[in-house]
């Protein structure tokens, strides 16, 4: 990746600086990055994840808000509409530079001021939220007890992520005009979501507020553990290749034959690139990983096929006992399924037709919680073997392999 510095005139006149991610080769699309709240282009998640688009052929702009990092202005004269125009000025330049931008990601209020400026970038086809507030307003838990000087004195300085910010008064008063959850409801782009359930800085409620105010088609992806700031690399990484996974299918330059597959429900394409086990997945319009764990020279990027398989058998028997217990009215308040997979000595197994070689066994262990009386949990054990996809792990299966032209 070879990245670049570049400069270019905002609407108020000054000098915004960012750094240009160019893949080798032609790019077959561009995409344009905002930062982080007082964050810059520099933050680490945000080079790492231009790394993984621009490995995939995309290249990317990354850039500095006024005020932040090298970009010039004052921060104290910028708010959240600011951010916007700043956001429309890069992506003006991205155009008559570079063509597009085709994709648009933005992290945490980054991710919120891409969903406001969305439907005035024509060129763009996707957009992605990395750890977002669904309302610009959210900034308010960090003012502390400043926002009331704010209010009255015109300004103050502020403790922001260790550094000191001024803010004025215009800062704070224009949080509130904006209304995201709306605007996310008319953007008619498909959108992905990406945000870590034990995100202490954006609580994940916001990402479903954002999810149930977007139309289909919208993704969502738990980042698990991973903190705000994506500061671990490996995080970041599987943010960028999760992403340009599933922006392949809206990006210019995609495979038709792919293509063609990733417009069928019904279909789950998988590409794995040379030289490793991480394979990018799309299933009925989600993006997934998988990957083999480094003990086998994978990356442990993602789980593992057979770990997606016990995922299928357990995901299965848990929306099979739901969909019984609310047909015959049982206070089934949760279901929890675990699934071991391993494979066994034929000659080790009792009730297996086989007898040489090894077979594969699952080990489903059930958790019922609610007022259920004996008979009815042995019951649900049952309907547990009734599941679709226990039902075809245990049927005749026919895999039909057909070789299609690669142009």
């Amino acid at each position: 990746m070879a990245g670049t510095t570049v400069t270019f005139p905002n609407a108020e006149g000054h000098t915004l600086t960012g750094i240009l991610d160019l893949p080798g080769g032609t790019p077959r699309a561009s995409a344009l990055f905002a930062h982080c709240f007082t964050c810059s282009k520099d933050i680490k998640a945000a080079s790492r994840i231009a790394s993984a688009l621009t490995a995939q052929g995309i290249a990317v702009l990354r850039f500095d808000f006024t005020g932040l990092g090298q970009s010039g202005g004052d921060f104290a004269d910028s708010n959240f509409s600011t951010n916007i125009s700043d956001l429309l000025d890069a992506a003006q330049w991205l155009a008559d530079e570079v063509g597009g931008p085709d994709l648009l990601v933005g992290h945490s209020l980054g991710g919120t001021a891409v969903l406001a400026a969305a439907s005035e970038i024509p060129s763009s086809v996707a957009v992605a939220t990395i750890g977002s507030p669904s309302a610009p307003a959210h900034l308010r838990h960090m003012l502390s007890d400043s926002e009331e000087t704010i209010l009255k004195g015109g300004e103050a300085v502020v403790q922001l992520g260790g550094r000191p910010f001024t803010l004025r008064r215009q800062f704070v008063e224009d949080l509130d005009r904006h209304d995201i959850p709306s605007t996310v409801g008319q953007l008619r782009k498909p959108l992905m979501i990406f945000h870590a359930p034990l995100d202490d800085i954006v609580e994940v409620e916001n990402a479903s507020e954002l999810f149930l105010a977007a139309k289909h088609p919208k993704s969502f992806v738990s980042l698990d553990d991973a903190d705000h700031l994506l500061s671990r690399e490996r995080d970041a990484r599987y943010v960028g290749e999760v992403l340009s996974a599933w922006a392949s299918r809206y990006l210019p330059g995609t495979e038709t034959s792919t293509g063609d597959a990733l417009g069928d429900p019904g279909v789950t394409v998988a590409t794995t690139p040379a030289g490793g086990f991480r394979t990018d997945i799309v299933a009925a319009g989600h993006a997934l990983t998988a990957d083999e764990p480094a003990s086998v020279g994978g990356s442990n990027l993602g789980p593992s096929p057979y770990d997606l398989l016990s995922a299928a058998l357990a995901s299965c028997t848990t929306m099979t006992l739901q969909m019984y217990a609310r047909l015959k009215k049982i206070d089934l308040k949760s279901v929890s399924v675990a699934v071991r997979h391993n494979k066994v000595h034929a000659a080790d197994c009792e009730d297996c037709e086989t007898r040489e070689g090894k077979v594969d066994e699952f080990q489903r262990d059930l958790t019922l919680t609610g007022e259920i009386d004996e008979a009815t949990r042995q019951r649900l054990v049952e309907i547990a073997d009734k599941c679709p996809v226990h039902r075809t792990l245990h049927s005749e299966v026919k895999v039909r392999t057909r070789l299609l032209d690669d142009a």
